[in-house]
């Protein structure tokens, strides 16, 4: 489909007669492409151009209980304002980055497919130990997308705990965690990594633990690695059949063996996204 839409965008006068076509044969079309594909046949000409800004072919990208997610967008402070919008931009809306719960979670639709992905902070997540600064502290960073990090100095017991309530649309989705072994800084504008504090995580693995409400529960572990990248750790998959009903969510990650410390790690966020929806440095887990 991409393929075809890029043989064809090309200036009106040489379209061969596609701006005499009726805009609403034009719009049955667009339903079969993807929302980057409409935006760009939108150049063709002025059917393909109103056709691209109907409302029944945007609603047809927007997942089914946008509704719910407009108003987590807005905060219902304005909900007057949100729902005189046209599909199009409620679509382009949800599509930038959404804060809620006090700025903490963050969620947002994937542009060319739709797809929801959604993000929670570290300070959303339960740490133990993270009051006291001798293990843990909080670092500001621009490499996270809350502007901070919580890092582990030394600790023997390693728990980390979160949860979220949220209308997921239908589908099916992978839970992440976003890890960084050291502790990354700038150096006359270039980045270092200082792994001074890096050590215990190739003693034993970290174990994940994924539950949802309708019973799903998942078990998994990995030992942590390559010091100085973000990487993704793949706590598991869950599916949800109602949008229109809360899915709960429980995770965890954890390393309490008590015979040995660990530490020099940045925890920044954990992320769900689509099941597939392809993201650079992720890691496996094993069951």
């Amino acid at each position: 489909m991409g393929s075809w839409i890029s043989s064809i965008v090309r200036p009106e006068e040489e379209a061969g007669g596609l701006g005499d076509l009726p805009e609403n044969c034009v719009a049955e079309v667009l339903l079969y492409l993807d929302p980057l594909e409409i935006c760009r046949a939108a150049r063709l000409s002025r059917a393909f151009r109103g056709a691209a800004s109907a409302d029944f072919v945007w609603e047809k990208k927007l997942p089914k209980n946008y509704e719910y997610l407009m108003g987590l967008a807005s905060g219902e402070r304005r909900p007057e304002k949100e729902t005189s919008l046209c599909k199009k931009e409620i679509y382009a809306r949800l599509c930038r980055p959404n804060p809620f719960d006090g700025g903490t979670k963050e969620f947002w639709l994937e542009k060319s497919s739709g797809g929801l992905c959604l993000s929670i902070s570290s300070k959303a997540l339960l740490i133990t130990g993270i009051d006291d600064r001798r293990y843990w502290k909080y670092l500001p960073t621009d490499e996270s997308r809350f502007g901070t990090v919580a890092y582990l100095q030394q600790v023997w017991w390693f728990e980390v705990n979160g949860g979220i309530d949220f209308c997921f649309p239908a589908g099916t989705y992978s839970l992440f965690v976003r890890l960084h072994l050291g502790r990354a800084s700038k150096r006359f504008g270039r980045r270092i990594c200082s792994s001074e504090h890096v050590h215990g995580w190739d003693r034993k693995p970290v174990q994940f633990q994924l539950s949802t409400s309708n019973g799903h529960r998942i078990l998994s572990q990995c030992y942590l690695s390559k010091p100085g990248s973000w990487i993704l750790y793949h706590a598991g998959d869950f599916v949800v059949d109602n949008c229109n009903s809360p899915t709960t969510l429980r995770f965890s990650m954890t390393q309490i063996d008590c015979t040995h410390t660990k530490g020099g790690l940045c925890v920044d966020s954990v992320l769900i996204y689509p099941k597939g929806f392809r993201q650079r440095k992720v890691s496996s887990t094993s069951i």
